[in-house]
């Protein structure tokens, strides 16, 4: 969709000035001449009825009373501000980032995806709302929030435009998957072009383009203590639509959200379809990013209540049926089936004769993980790592669930990690379930691609979760593992081979969420301070999980 209209946006102060949300009493010290970072209200304040659901610190770190200072990572030195000595390829990933930036009218309101000279750079060349998270992340731990706050309003503008692929209308709120910005050399204009999905393999809209959107919105809030780009009624209005095309009411009897293939980052054919984990971790995130940052006006407090109704139906749900541990499997591998009452304990009716055989091999005596996917006679096993990283930054999974899940990837580092971090998914499916399950596309062979590839840019994600459990030494030995051959194989998309020793067959080369999320990784790590813009922590009065009892009987 080519966007000629003016896209400019008013990038002066709003002059709203309601009440964002009650503040804490500390007051907080900071070194820099900055407004301190918003504190997030809790569920009490936004809607007495329900639990809290604020962000009260449990663990080493408390991300409450943290503020995310974006202080200005010191890659230009030989030593961080702490001591913390500097890999050489540090410095080079953050000239390579600065390569990648896009300029709008002369300001920066993004990156590319990678710095492809190729013939064929297809879509590498435009600007993905997904992709741009870790970048985003990156300039506001190194204290540059501008291009963050441009890419925020300008994806936001885009989301107001009409949206057809062929002669339907997607809904309102729909973010854009990615934009590009054309230069017209001959009436010295440029404008915005963008793709909501009508140009993606598949045709499938993104899902998850808004849902990171309000996670950056909270992200870049934190980080800078700006609560007013929030306050702006075209942000809240944002806010508004994606979370109205989430929450309205239909068929479904889960509180999960219904999802094509395709619609997420993993964008083909891959048997997702249903209820995929990345999708339900980053709704669950997403709603409680939102909690935060919606006033509490006429509109807000209506919605605060739909919100919190759906966290604790979604939390319980997500907690109860899609987490696996050797407990578990062993009550699934004894299901009984067609159980027809209320009363039933196989409420999906999934079948044990369906259990793959790895998965037996996979579980470790002490760890655990969410299921790819659990719908009616349906249980994805395969692991997943977005999905698990986010619940455990989101406070979806437990404290003990998220322990088990550093468990499971110490216990299986051979498999998750390997020769470069990390897996994306496994295992790979291969064989007859490859050709029925992707169509036998050829770019997700077993081990490639999004079919078991090893993706560099989940790193960032694996450092976060690893520093809120109290694990940094996770991420420490995974990044060392990534700082062997990341920058001397130019940055790649993602790797192949069961273990990763290859780079992709068809991977890109200085691909800038590789190389973003290495910069994060290594931010956070030197100072954990920055994990508070991208964490969020469970209330200690939060019912715990109910316990099942097993299927069988004596």
């Amino acid at each position: 969709m080519d966007l000629t209209q003016n896209d400019c946006v008013n990038n002066g102060d709003c002059d709203n000035n309601s009440d964002f949300s009650k503040r804490s009493d500390k007051p907080r010290r900071l070194n820099m001449e900055r407004q301190r970072s918003f504190d997030e209200r809790s569920l009490v304040e936004a809607s007495p009825r329900y639990t809290s659901w604020a962000e009260n610190g449990q663990r080493h770190i408390d991300l409450d009373s943290v503020f995310s200072p974006s202080k200005r990572s010191s890659f230009n030195t030989p030593r961080g501000q702490y001591g913390y000595e500097a890999h050489p390829m540090f410095a080079e990933a953050w000239e390579s980032l600065r390569k990648t930036m896009v300029y709008f009218r002369g300001q920066p309101v993004g990156t590319i995806a990678a710095l492809d000279n190729s013939d064929e750079k297809q879509n590498y060349d435009q600007v993905f709302v997904r992709d741009f998270i870790p970048s985003g992340l990156a300039f506001l731990m190194n204290g540059e929030p501008e291009i963050v706050k441009n890419f925020l309003l300008k994806t936001l503008r885009l989301q107001s435009w009409e949206k057809k692929i062929d002669r339907f209308q997607l809904g309102e709120g729909v973010m854009p998957a990615s934009f590009k910005v054309l230069h017209d050399p001959v009436r010295n204009t440029e404008t915005l072009m963008a793709d909501f999905g009508e140009s993606a393999i598949g045709r499938v809209a993104p899902v998850d383009s808004g849902f990171w959107w309000i996670i950056l919105l909270r992200a870049y809030t934190k980080s800078t203590g700006d609560t007013l780009l929030a306050e702006r009624p075209e942000c809240q209005n944002g806010i508004r639509l994606v979370l109205a095309l989430c929450l309205s009411e239909g068929f479904d009897t889960f509180p999960t959200l219904l999802c094509a293939d395709g619609c997420s980052m993993i964008d083909r054919r891959m048997g997702v379809y249903g209820y995929p984990i990345e999708i339900q971790a980053l709704f669950f995130m997403a709603l409680r990013c939102a909690l935060v940052l919606l006033k509490q006006d006429d509109q807000g407090k209506e919605l605060v209540d739909r919100i919190v109704k759906r966290l604790h139906a979604l939390s319980f749900h997500m907690r109860s049926y899609f987490w696996l541990d050797l407990k578990q499997l062993n009550d699934i591998y004894r299901y009984k089936t067609e159980e027809y009452s209320h009363t039933a304990v196989n409420k999906f009716n999934v079948i044990p004769d369906s259990l793959p055989e790895w998965v037996f091999d996979f579980m470790p005596t002490y760890g655990g993980y969410f299921l790819g996917n659990v719908g009616p006679s349906n249980m994805d096993f395969r692991w997943f790592c977005l999905g698990n990283c986010i619940a455990i930054l989101s406070s979806l999974a437990t404290p003990e669930q998220s322990l088990a899940i550093m468990d499971l990837i110490e216990s299986r580092w051979e498999e998750l990690v390997g020769d470069m971090p990390v897996k994306v998914c496994y295992p790979a499916i291969e064989s007859h379930d490859w050709r029925i399950i992707t169509g036998c596309d050829p770019k997700n062979t077993r081990w490639s691609y999004h079919n078991g590839g090893s993706w560099p840019v989940l790193l960032w994600l694996l450092t976060a979760a690893c520093i809120k459990v109290g694990r940094p030494q996770i991420a420490r030995r995974a990044i060392e593992v990534a700082e062997l051959r990341l920058a001397k194989d130019g940055w790649p998309e993602y790797y192949d081979g069961k273990s990763g020793r290859y780079v992709g067959k068809q991977a890109r080369k200085h691909q800038t969420w590789s190389v973003a999320g290495y910069l994060v990784a290594k931010m956070m790590l030197e100072d954990p301070s920055h994990l508070g813009m991208i964490s969020l922590e469970e209330d200690k009065q939060m019912k715990p999980v109910v316990k099942r009892s097993s299927s069988w009987t004596f």
